[in-house]
């Protein structure tokens, strides 16, 4: 009986959703626990090139994805690396990136300090000779909840980040080379700007007509930080692409709406997790008060009702400190009511010694993955990917998952 209840009420929101959506650009979806997106106030960084008189140390926040907010003199060795949110209250998502180097080679300690409340939470990467590693553990020291690190200054800038620095710049170039001999099937278009006028773009995929259609929707970068869940975005899209007879085959079926940074102002400003009106996009999917979510609803809409077509299944691609897959419960009356079980059995099965490891709940707050559910009654995955995860193995989690999803599409009959 209470089955039967959750699917009426998902059919009945559905429908709703479908109706209202043909006289006005978007509908709301409601959720049971609602997020206050309206726009907060943020503080902004001043873009500087700090430098340490008498030491002869500088650190710069010049760049796109930097975050440095204060670089100043603890010692004759040490500099205090002050790292703030944009604004709070926030998720310890304590996120850094600077560029540092000396007027001679020498060896330089950096300690990190963050307000009242937040910690040291990604290990700090290097890039040297444009080349990014991670910073050897010998030089990484802790006292309590303090982190300090050692660098091997030079007259040459280094890159020290709390992740891997990917810009809206490298999403681009990205992309970009992604696409330039797949112009047969994606076509490459923006959904509009961000509030900073920073482009939102969209690759719109999918072989012949697409009419009638299942839509599938990727998403990543709603959280500025979260560079390796974008990392199994780039595997799991190239994959998609690849011009296999597997690819081939799904673009023949299916229509793919990948959107490769959602929060553009955000990743560029450096934040810990919020967009330029300090709001985390992430929690705006139900009245869409940001322009990033707003637009990209619209653009999903307006799509489904040219093509006269459904949204079946929507991956939205983050990062925390685990891999894990956050999941809805709901899922007898769904657009793909077995997926789910099939997709993470077949995971098992190709990945060597890989477990899956899901989190299932019902969104209660207006996150993605609710809204797939209860705005589309489909299948919506929240697929994060662990902080410190390798790329090595980041790679073969997204390209297999793509793999075993078109597979799975194709081939089983629920479908």
């Amino acid at each position: 009986m209470k089955l039967i209840y959750h699917q009426s009420i998902i059919k009945i929101v559905f429908f709703s959703f479908l109706f209202l959506s043909g006289c006005a650009s978007v509908k709301t979806v409601n959720f049971k626990t609602p997020v206050d997106t309206t726009k907060k106030s943020i503080t902004t960084q001043v873009k500087k090139t700090f430098f340490l008189n008498g030491l002869g140390v500088y650190a710069s926040n010049q760049f796109d994805g930097a975050r440095l907010n204060d670089f100043v003199k603890k010692n004759d060795s040490t500099a205090l690396v002050l790292i703030n949110p944009e604004n709070g209250p926030i998720n310890n998502s304590a996120y850094y990136a600077f560029e540092t180097w000396s007027n001679s080679p020498k060896p330089f300690y950096f300690t990190f300090k963050y307000p009242k409340g937040y910690k040291h939470r990604y290990i700090p990467k290097i890039k040297a000779k444009n080349q990014w590693g991670i910073i050897d553990t010998l030089d990484v020291f802790r006292t309590d909840s303090i982190v300090t690190i050692k660098i091997h200054l030079t007259k040459t800038p280094q890159t020290i980040a709390a992740q891997e620095v990917q810009s809206s710049t490298d999403v681009k170039n990205w992309y970009t080379n992604l696409i330039k001999e797949k112009k047969e099937y994606v076509s490459l278009e923006s959904i509009g700007k961000s509030t900073l006028g920073r482009n939102l773009p969209v690759l719109n995929i999918g072989r012949g007509d697409r009419r009638g259609k299942d839509v599938i929707v990727l998403l990543t970068r709603q959280h500025p930080p979260e560079v390796t869940g974008y990392y199994a975005f780039q595997s799991f899209l190239e994959t998609i692409l690849d011009n296999s007879e597997l690819s081939q085959q799904f673009l023949n079926k299916y229509h793919v709406l990948a959107f490769p940074i959602m929060n553009p102002d955000g990743v560029d400003l450096g934040h810990w997790r919020h967009n330029a009106n300090g709001v985390d996009t992430n929690r705006d999917w139900s009245i869409y008060n940001q322009p990033e979510i707003k637009q990209a609803v619209k653009y999903i809409t307006k799509t489904m009702k040219k093509d006269k077509a459904r949204l079946a299944l929507g991956l939205d691609f983050h990062s925390t400190w685990y891999d894990v897959f956050y999941t809805n419960k709901i899922r007898e009356g769904t657009t793909l009511p077995n997926f789910i079980d099939d997709w993470f059995s077949s995971l098992e099965e190709n990945i060597p010694d890989y477990k899956v490891n899901e989190a299932s709940g019902n969104s209660t707050k207006p996150v993605s993955k609710g809204w797939f559910l209860y705005g589309h009654n489909a299948v919506g995955i929240t697929y994060e990917i662990g902080d410190t995860t390798s790329k090595q193995n980041i790679e073969i989690i997204g390209r297999t998952s793509a793999q075993e999803m078109m597979k799975i599409l194709l081939t089983t009959n629920n479908y």
